[in-house]
């Protein structure tokens, strides 16, 4: 398939413009030479007979009529253009023979354009009425002018105007070519900047100061673009480094106890643990991978399904209730306050609940309280958890919820937390069409998603269930108002 040319589509487009103006300016000047010179010859035609009625109205006898045959002669040319005839009941006050042929046209004065029988061209003719004067009777005088000299003006005018369009039409092809050529040079350019992108070269970026105002904004979206590009080209390769990273200490870990339990013979007991060890490996290597999993899927777009309208509060009493070994265990207490009602996918709900949880139990200090609030805001409901604990820095915060993310730039509590958990939350609340929030003040770090409830109708569940549920775990509630 043939490429096309915006040099000479942009030519082409601008010749044909410029034939349809030559085209309408021609017939313009075509029809105004016309009716000039019908009007001229009209004018030079009543000239010929006023003198011409002016001989024969002073004729009153036979005998002067001759004189005024002789005058009219004179009047007529050699190649005929101008012919004179007077018809009369008197056949002794008579000159020439009236033109008769088919009407051409016809216009307001008595003038009548003729194509006679015996000539090729038409001819002009106008007729008057000369009363009777002395011995002669009254007479009809035809003056006829020949049309074809203005015929052949006209044709060559026409030939004229149409080699001019056409030699104007074909010179401004030229030069639009050549002006659009100048045209989209920066264009050129622009695609020359383009193409030195690469991936070696990812900072190259559009020079738009020396374009134009229409390829500015075309130059600016290509280099937000190219920044949007740039950004996930770089967590693509921070996300392979840490996906390398964190898969390669488990089977470090893996080939090391193997190596080890190899190197002599080991008990039953001994070997047991060995592989008890490598199948916690195994097991963290699977939940690292069921988690990359997961966010792939979440990162084409996938949405929750199986939506349940549930009361939040409920599915987070029985999320503490899971959790109560860890609150036990890190000496911490929980308190949940509020409630609201949502569609929701109880599963990814609970997961994302339980990552929440999970992430403010590894930092809070033994003895220290976790908040867990639900809240509703416009079609939102909001679930947040906060604890106490160290102040994160604002620069910190936009990146908390990043894939392999650790405020530490150490990995000392690797083997807990593989980075994924926070990510996790916020796939959970995309795929319920929400968001996810983080602010780090007066030293409580507080931690929250959201989910979209449209048009949903607040009310206030029974909290005995609620608290019922909670109790049996060892929670505390805050009262409702």
């Amino acid at each position: 398939m043939t490429r096309r040319s915006i040099s000479r589509r942009l030519a082409a487009m601008f010749a044909v413009v410029a034939l349809c103006v030559f085209t309408l300016v021609g017939s313009g000047l075509f029809l105004v030479l016309r009716l000039q010179l019908e009007h001229h010859l009209r004018e030079s035609l009543d000239d010929r007979a006023e003198i011409a009625r002016l001989i024969v109205y002073h004729v009153t006898t036979p005998e002067k009529w001759k004189f005024a045959r002789e005058k009219l002669t004179d009047l007529t040319p050699s190649d005929h253009t101008t012919l004179f005839s007077v018809v009369s009941d008197d056949s002794h006050f008579e000159y020439g023979s009236p033109l008769d042929g088919q009407v051409v046209s016809s216009w307001p004065g008595g003038y009548v354009r003729l194509h006679p029988a015996q000539n090729s061209s038409d001819m002009l003719t106008i007729t008057l009425a000369i009363p009777a004067n002395g011995a002669r009777p009254p007479m009809q005088l035809q003056v006829a002018a020949d049309c074809s000299p203005n015929e052949r003006t006209l044709r060559v005018f026409g030939w004229a105007l149409a080699a001019s369009s056409a030699l104007g039409s074909l010179v401004v092809l030229l030069l639009s070519y050549w002006v659009a050529r100048l045209g989209l040079a920066p264009l050129a350019l622009l695609t020359k900047d383009a193409s030195e992108v690469s991936p070696n070269n990812r900072s190259q970026r559009l020079n738009t100061r020396s374009l134009p105002v229409e390829l500015n904004d075309l130059a600016s979206s290509f280099n937000s673009a190219l920044e949007r590009l740039d950004g996930a080209y770089g967590r693509l390769e921070s996300f392979n480094a840490d996906v390398a990273h964190e898969l390669r200490t488990p089977v470090t870990i893996l080939i090391g106890q193997t190596e080890v339990a190899l190197t002599r013979n080991r008990s039953v007991d001994d070997l047991r643990r060995t592989l008890q060890s490598n199948l916690e490996e195994f097991e963290r290597m699977r939940a690292i991978i069921n988690d990359m999993l997961f966010l792939a899927r979440a990162d084409q777009g996938e949405r929750a399904t199986g939506l349940i309208e549930v009361s939040l509060a409920a599915e987070a009493a029985r999320t503490l209730e899971f959790l109560e070994i860890p609150l036990e265990e890190a000496q911490v207490r929980a308190l949940l306050r509020g409630d609201a009602s949502a569609p929701v996918n109880k599963s990814l709900f609970g997961r994302a609940l339980v990552n929440l949880l999970m992430n403010a139990i590894q930092h809070a200090a033994p003895g220290a309280e976790i908040s867990l609030t639900i809240s509703r805001e416009a079609n939102q409901v909001l679930v947040a958890v906060a604890n106490a604990g160290d102040p994160i820095a604002p620069a910190r915060l936009d990146h908390l919820f990043d894939r392999f993310y650790r405020v530490e730039a150490s990995r000392t509590n690797s083997r807990e937390n593989h980075g994924l958990g926070l990510a996790i939350v916020k796939a959970v609340a995309e795929m319920h069409r929400g968001r996810v929030f983080v602010s780090s003040a007066g030293g409580i770090n507080t931690f929250g998603f959201s989910v979209t409830a449209p048009e949903l109708v607040p009310q206030t569940p029974d909290p005995a269930p609620i608290q019922e549920m909670g109790q049996a775990a060892g929670l505390e509630f805050a009262s409702r108002r």
